[in-house]
């Protein structure tokens, strides 16, 4: 069948084809004979009524056309299609009618049909000699599927009307049936009546697909009658979010559409979705606004419901108040207080009522933004005394969040002998180290923080051998360790041994080096 909702008297044919699949299976008999008759009358009866609707339907579609100055003159076009081909295959039918009744010996004076029984006749003419396939219920077969498929194109679906029976729910499970086509399915040792029968019911299907895509056709310009034939319950909360201790509240009531009409829908001037129900889903991404001091925008959307009725465009518009609550940012990092400058701070940003359709992009103003692997990563570099963060999703801007910059602490030089710091105040025993490493330590806050940034290095710095204002001999280093045994020989207690830093390096976490000017930096170490 063609789907959707039917009619009660599409489903007393559909009633009506199951009593005549079960007379079809039973032996033939006077009593059988006249429920074949008894059937056929009752499905032709419902066809001269069906296609006295459709002629309706299509004096309407025409009729409003032209009440609307023919502009929509091409569906007056396409209704004229469907009647012609529907008229050529009830002719078609008909025909075959009248040559099974005329064959078998035309009717008696009661109406009855003389040759009621007669099942030889009828196979030779539908289904032809055996093998043959060239009975005239072949091609009614192709008519049948060709006219459904015809009718996609008006937008109906229309599925086969003549089934072998491998294809047929009723029969593909009966191995006997299943094996038979179309043809001999129906004509094949079958009555004359009930054939006649058959013939009918499938006249009742082609004029129900004829009604269907005439109803399709007269939505599209307003000629159909509004019958509200489908309903709904809806509940309408004030709130699906209702706090513990608060009354939870809402309106329930009955919503009702009609299938005769196709309405169209928009959301802001923007076509949406309308399912078979004739329901419209509005969604739509609810943007930042300008929130209240609870974190509250005020915002409204305008929807509006077009249709036709008696070719004439009628809209309801409605509007609805909506409040968008400020999402509230989450920002997880080692120190979210205050960013250091030139660093890479790394940053976890989340919005936990966005749940997983958070899809987060960061854009900053004071600092160079570089996306994170995982979602809601990012790392700041500032590049000013402030920086702010702003986080949008899916291209909706969330918010902003603002941030102060730290200056990176120097870090503190120590010359170190055997892995110990130098004590500086006190001295070593003459004749001093036979070396010295020197090291920039960072500051431990920096570090904890920041630990990929905070990675010094001593690279240039002078060892001078002093007594009392005058040096005695002096060597330079590229490295960390220094060797000093040089020192050795000419020194005595009562001299110094002056170290001036002359350069330090930093690593970032991009593992770009930089210098760090730390200005002069001298360390003593006396000798006693």
């Amino acid at each position: 069948m063609a789907g959707g909702k039917e009619t009660p008297r599409q489903k007393m044919i559909g009633m009506m084809y199951l009593v005549l699949t079960a007379l079809l299976a039973l032996q033939v008999s006077s009593a059988i004979i006249q429920k074949f008759k008894f059937l056929d009358d009752s499905l032709m009866n419902v066809n001269e009524k069906t296609a006295a609707e459709n002629a309706k339907v299509s004096s309407n579609i025409r009729r409003i056309v032209e009440q609307e100055g023919n502009k929509d003159a091409h569906i007056v076009k396409k209704a004229d299609e469907v009647k012609a081909a529907t008229a050529e295959l009830i002719a078609y039918m008909e025909g075959l009618r009248k040559h099974l009744i005329d064959d078998t010996g035309g009717k008696e004076e009661d109406g009855n049909y003389k040759g009621a029984k007669e099942e030889e006749k009828v196979a030779n003419f539908m289904v032809g000699p055996e093998g043959s396939k060239k009975g005239e219920a072949y091609k009614l077969k192709e008519k049948l599927n060709n006219y459904a498929a015809s009718l996609s194109k008006f937008g109906v679906n229309a599925p086969k009307l003549a089934l072998d029976g491998k294809e047929d729910p009723m029969f593909m499970k009966d191995k006997e049936q299943a094996r038979k086509d179309f043809a001999q399915l129906n004509f094949s040792e079958t009555p004359m009546v009930a054939a006649l029968a058959v013939l009918a019911q499938k006249e009742a299907e082609v004029l129900k697909y004829e009604n269907e895509a005439l109803a399709k056709l007269a939505s599209e310009v307003g000629a159909s009658d509004i019958k509200f034939d489908n309903v709904v319950a809806m509940v309408r909360p004030a709130s699906k979010v209702v706090a513990a201790g608060t009354k939870y509240e809402a309106e329930m009531f009955l919503a009702a559409s009609s299938s005769a009409i196709t309405p169209t829908m928009s959301q802001d001037g923007r076509a949406i979705q309308v399912d078979a129900r004739k329901i419209g889903k509005v969604s739509f991404t609810a943007t930042a606004g300008a929130y209240d001091s609870e974190g509250n925008a005020k915002k409204k959307w305008k929807g509006a419901i077009n249709f036709k009725y008696k070719g004439k465009d009628t809209t309801f518009v409605v509007e609805e108040d909506y409040i968008v609550a400020k999402p509230v940012i989450q920002i997880q990092s080692a120190s979210v207080s205050a960013l250091y400058k030139n660093c890479g701070n790394e940053l976890n940003v989340q919005v936990p009522a966005l749940g997983s359709t958070y899809s987060p992009s960061f854009t900053a103003s004071g600092a160079k933004v570089i996306p994170g692997a995982t979602k809601g990563l990012v790392t700041l570099v500032p590049t000013g005394a402030k920086v702010t963060l702003n986080v949008a999703s899916s291209g909706n801007a969330i918010g902003s969040q603002e941030f102060n910059v730290r200056l990176i602490p120097k870090p503190e030089i120590q010359a170190l002998s055997n892995g110990s710091p130098v004590n500086e105040k006190q001295g070593v025993p003459a004749p001093g180290p036979r070396a010295i490493t020197m090291k920039a330590v960072p500051d431990e806050s920096f570090k904890t923080f920041l630990p990929k940034d905070a990675r010094y290095k001593i690279t240039q710095w002078d060892a001078i051998l002093v007594r009392g204002k005058r040096p005695v001999t002096q060597t330079s280093f590229t490295s960390e360790t220094g060797n000093l045994a040089q020192f050795a020989a000419a020194a005595q207690p009562g001299d110094r041994i002056m170290i001036e830093v002359k350069k330090v390096t930093r690593t970032n976490f991009l593992n770009e080096s930089e210098e760090v000017n730390l200005g002069i930096v001298i360390k003593n170490i006396p000798l006693n």
